[in-house]
């Protein structure tokens, strides 16, 4: 019944902190208009805009490489077709890291202009008060400990974090240490279930896990990987719910074929003019 209830209009921070120990929480990333519409359609808590559309829809190798500019173009598609889902805006890395007095000009556009509901911050050294400073501000931040894409080559590259004991103690640090400032809610990437279980169970507001394990309150996916469009490389922790390539590539050749061979367009996909403005064309020629 919650579900539906909910379903009805547009979630808000509070909506989500109050899901937990109630249901689990769902979380996609969109980038455009037509997928924004459909995952909102479905009845998706979250969607965020993620900085991961460096990696699959602009091609870039890093999602160090995205800025302020892309990330507010996209930003704005997404909540053009959002009426249900809360917006999260995914502060791109050189928006808050590199001077973090910019960083509450720059949250506070994703509100302004990209109309999100909030926005999401990687953790990193000055972490504490960036955050500090945005919430201050009167703008909602999401958290983002454990594998933190934009200073993965700090942290040995891609790989799961706080395996011993002294880093699964920094992450809890990490986590009760955004809790206390006010985050109201945290992601947790590619952290060992059991401490991602720790987690959950001290913080009262929600957790999100991306290969964090069954216990977070809630799970999200970049939706490209879990549609199977995004080819270069799948994660571990990515289940593939569909693989959408195959199908597109067997669509865009069929339609290259009936092209070619003239099959394409028919009669049913043309316009018509009547036999005799045709005739009268004639004559004045």
């Amino acid at each position: 019944t919650l579900h539906n209830n909910m379903a009805q209009e547009k979630l808000t921070v509070k909506d989500i902190v109050s899901l937990k120990n109630k249901r689990k929480i769902t979380m996609l990333t969109a980038y455009d208009y037509p997928l924004a519409s459909l995952i909102d359609k479905a009845g998706i808590d979250i969607i965020l805009v993620g900085d991961s559309l460096a990696n699959v829809v602009l091609g870039l190798d890093s999602t160090t490489k995205v800025g302020m500019a892309e990330m507010l173009h996209h930003a704005k598609a997404v909540t053009r077709a959002v009426s249900h889902a809360l917006v999260v805006g995914d502060m791109p890395y050189e928006s808050y890291q590199v001077n973090p007095e910019e960083a509450v000009k720059n949250a506070r556009r994703f509100i302004d202009e990209a109309l999100c509901d909030c926005i999401k911050l990687e953790w990193f050294e000055q972490c504490l008060e960036v955050t500090k400073k945005i919430i201050h501000a009167g703008i909602p931040v999401m958290g983002h400990i454990g594998l933190t894409p934009q200073t993965a080559d700090k942290l040995g590259g891609f790989k799961v974090q706080g395996k011993d004991s002294e880093a699964a103690g920094k992450l809890i640090a990490q986590a009760l240490a955004l809790e206390q400032l006010g985050c109201f809610a945290v992601v947790l990437e590619c952290v060992p279930d059991k401490i991602a279980e720790i987690i959950t169970q001290k913080l009262k507001i929600p957790t999100i896990g991306i290969g964090a394990g069954s216990a977070c309150d809630g799970q999200v996916l970049v939706t490209y990987d879990m549609l199977g469009l995004f080819e270069r490389f799948t994660p571990k922790f990515v289940k593939k719910y569909i693989n959408l390539t195959p199908l597109i590539l067997k669509a865009v050749d069929e339609y290259k074929n009936e092209v070619i061979q003239k099959k394409f367009p028919s009669q049913e996909h043309s316009f018509s003019i009547k036999a005799e403005e045709l005739e009268k064309l004639k004559i004045e020629r």
